[in-house]
């Protein structure tokens, strides 16, 4: 008969046992003892609790997976929460014009002043505000958007020269930086007029007696729009180069696009199509 002292001191060896082993220590044991009953009676509930509490660590092991990835997932929420959406603004590449281009017309139709504080980008509607910051120096400039560009690919905003120099954009000519958008002066918004009421229809955009001009805007126009087109027209012995999207024929539909651009801040002339010779 095994004492129960001394068969207590031999299970303590049970821990080096996984549930799956202990099936080998129950034969080893009965078979050590002589087939005692009594240490295999004990040592088959020693079986059972092990296997119930290797479980039972495994279910609290994966509950506190489980947890702890959604204690993550919940970090990441609230962090996202806290910090302000200020869409569209972000990082960007930036460069300078002046020069070549000061008096000249913008495709907003402002005429062009390298001493003001206006920028041309390729997507913002024109007589948005934004702040402009240098992540060289730190040093910020706020400007108007009434142009369209740059067409230099990587190359995200074109700054006056006015503007570059404040931030010392000027001898690098291009960097890397801040915009952040501060709001819209509305008075870009343009008002769409009608020059024809019977299709088919075409969108007039500008009209200029510089042919580069024209060049320019549909360029600028070309970076959103389809099927933007140059006519040459002659009137009063001037040659004019005139700017147009499109041939509509429902005046629904030729309404709908003209709103957009002159929301954009594109002065917006419906007329009549031409078809070319």
């Amino acid at each position: 008969m095994v004492s129960k002292n001394k068969f207590l001191l031999d299970i303590r060896s049970f821990s080096k046992y996984t549930p799956f082993k202990f099936d080998e220590l129950v034969k080893s044991r009965h078979s050590r003892e002589g087939g005692n009953p009594c240490a295999h009676n004990v040592l088959k509930r020693m079986d059972s609790q092990l296997r119930t509490s290797g479980m039972t660590v495994m279910k609290r092991t994966f509950c506190d997976v489980v947890k702890f990835i959604n204690f993550i997932l919940l970090i990441i929420f609230i962090a996202s929460c806290s910090t302000p959406y200020r869409s569209p603004s972000g990082y960007a590449v930036a460069s300078w014009y002046g020069f070549e281009f000061h008096g000249k017309p913008t495709a907003s139709g402002e005429i062009f002043n390298m001493y003001g504080y206006t920028c041309a980008h390729k997507e913002y509607p024109f007589g948005t505000k934004l702040k402009v910051t240098n992540t060289i120096n730190d040093k910020s400039i706020a400007c108007v958007v009434n142009d369209r560009g740059p067409f230099v690919q990587g190359r995200d905003v074109d700054l006056s020269y006015a503007a570059a120099k404040d931030i010392e954009l000027i001898e690098t000519g291009t960097a890397t930086v801040r915009i952040d958008k501060l709001g819209r002066d509305i008075s870009y918004i343009r008002e769409v007029k009608y020059l024809s009421d019977s299709g088919p229809f075409t969108i007039q955009v500008g009209s200029f007696r510089d042919a580069s001009n024209a060049s320019r805007l549909k360029t600028g126009l070309e970076l959103k729009y389809d099927k933007v087109y140059i006519t040459e027209a002659e009137i009063n012995g001037e040659r004019f180069y005139r700017v147009r999207i499109g041939k509509f024929q429902a005046r629904n539909e030729v309404q709908k696009l003209g709103r957009t651009l002159a929301d954009e801040g594109y002065n917006v002339f419906i007329t009549d199509h031409e078809e070319k010779i």
